[in-house]
């Protein structure tokens, strides 16, 4: 039996919570035991972080190599392994090579893993550094793609795309609708068609991403998420076939049906006398796949990206640890599982307490962060047996991002989330320009959504936090010739 080490803190994990979740431990107590195992020779670490509000956090994410992080992080020890197998009971941990530790505190983060609509070697998923990577080199020369999901990852693929034929296969009536309504998705869609411009380059004032591709990629591995403007690292210049315009055909309310090879395409359509479904004109016909919808229509491309949301990673713990059906680590309101000592943050657990009315968890850069770090202060505390509440950062739900070149900012029930339809809605919109979209009940602010430098984001934010009655104000509440930031200082 291999010699067994020994540390006071364990974190499993080298993607935005792990890190996270160990750099506070370091900073909470720097004279402990403090041990990551990474996966991958690359971590995500988190700089510049510059708080915009009480609840949005604006910070750059950086990857890399383990060696460089450690220079910076000596009082922590790195080891490269996959977690194969823990010991409750001795507080054990074994790794795939064999390497045995015993811990004081446990932490989880191993994240997520894409989930693909087929196995097909020309339907690729989206979820690491690896997969973008793998993204570009299938991006070279290739003139027509197929997309399909509806959330982030879908949306921003679609803009940072160019000189590329773009279909863009979505379930719903609207883009983007994980995260926005209808009409915030009327507001973005003119911009799907528009090839990106220099302009587009400039830094945003939100959290950033950044990727060193010379940093070894271990291609079977599965590495952790990817961070904000991760679609940044892909090379403009290796996009598509560079005589081709940038077209984007958006077919809504469709679902994957099979995956064809050209071969199964042709026995189809020999089978149908029907080629009204078939898209394309026939001397273009021949893809490498075939993507058949469930309203019969079949569309052939160069691959086929799968953007269609992340499963966790936990399965392999379901025999010691409470999961949920789709293997989320259930934890409670100190980030514990159902074993004592052990912990889990970031894409693979599930908050299993009871949420506050304006918070909500989506599997988020921002939340891996928020979580990762409260779980390092909730272990630290436990060893010095001192009770912790939980974190005002779990008080409301807040987020930034940017889609199709635009600033996105969701506070609260942004989508009006448990609410039983039982609200109403101010909206305003400025065509190119902002989109303003609040959700009322009672009189009362329960979330926004804010596309465009509309510098709403701190008032809106203080007004569902402390849910002042805003009855009397009717529509002068987003009047554009009232400033409402002084209004309400």
């Amino acid at each position: 039996m291999s010699e067994l080490h020994r540390t006071d803190y364990l974190v499993v994990g080298g993607g935005i919570a792990g890190v996270s979740c160990t750099e506070m431990l370091f900073t909470l107590d720097p004279d402990a035991k403090i041990t990551l195992i990474t996966a991958t020779s690359i971590v995500k670490s988190v700089s510049g972080v510059n708080q915009i509000t009480k609840l949005i956090t604006e910070f750059q994410v950086q990857e890399q190599n383990v060696d460089e992080w450690y220079k910076s992080h000596q009082g922590i020890k790195v080891y490269k392994g996959k977690l194969m197998k823990i010991d409750p009971a001795e507080k054990v941990v074994e790794l795939e090579d064999g390497m045995r530790m015993q811990y004081g505190k446990l932490c989880i983060c191993t994240g997520a893993h894409a989930k693909l609509i087929s196995e097909s070697p020309h339907v690729i998923g989206i979820r690491d550094t690896a997969s973008v990577l793998h993204l570009q080199e299938r991006l070279h020369g290739a003139k027509k793609v197929i997309i399909v999901g509806n959330g982030g990852i879908a949306t921003e693929l679609v803009h940072e795309l160019d000189n590329i034929e773009v279909v863009w296969a979505v379930k719903d009536d609207a883009i983007s609708s994980v995260f926005l309504d209808p009409g915030a998705s009327q507001f973005l869609v003119k911009q799907v068609d528009k090839e990106r411009t220099p302009e587009d380059g400039v830094p945003c004032k939100r959290s950033k991403y950044t990727v060193d591709s010379q940093l070894p990629i271990e291609k079977d591995m599965l590495g952790s998420a990817l961070g904000p403007d991760w679609h940044q690292a892909l090379s403009a210049t290796s996009m598509g076939s560079q005589d081709k315009k940038k077209t984007v055909d958006i077919k809504y309310n469709v679902q994957v049906e099979e995956i064809l090879s050209y071969d199964q395409f042709i026995s189809k359509q020999n089978e149908s006398s029907d080629k009204s479904n078939c898209h394309g004109k026939a001397e273009d016909m021949k893809y490498p796949v075939y993507v058949k919808f469930n309203d019969g229509q079949i569309v052939g491309a160069d691959f086929v990206i799968s953007a269609t949301g992340v499963r966790p990673s936990g399965d392999q713990f379901r025999n010691i640890l409470s999961l949920t059906e789709e293997g989320a680590i259930i934890v409670d309101d100190n980030m514990q599982s159902s074993q004592s000592d052990i912990y889990a943050a970031g894409d693979i657990c599930h908050a299993g307490w009871t949420w506050s009315k304006h918070w909500m968890q989506m599997r988020l850069w921002t939340q891996a962060r928020q979580m990762g770090m409260f779980a390092a202060k909730c272990m630290y505390h436990h060893t010095i047996r001192e009770p912790l509440d939980l974190d005002f950062c779990f008080e409301m739900f807040a987020h930034v991002t940017s889609f199709f070149g635009q600033k996105v900012v969701l506070l609260g029930l942004f989508k009006g989330q448990g609410l039983d339809d039982k609200y109403s809605l101010l909206v305003r919109v400025t065509p190119g320009k902002e989109y303003v979209k609040v959700v009322l009940e009672d009189g009362r602010m329960q979330g926004a959504v804010l596309i465009g430098d509309t510098d709403l984001e701190e008032t809106f934010e203080n007004l569902i936090l402390n849910q002042m009655d805003l009855s009397e104000y009717g529509e002068d509440l987003l009047n554009p010739d009232i400033d409402i930031e002084d209004y309400f200082d």
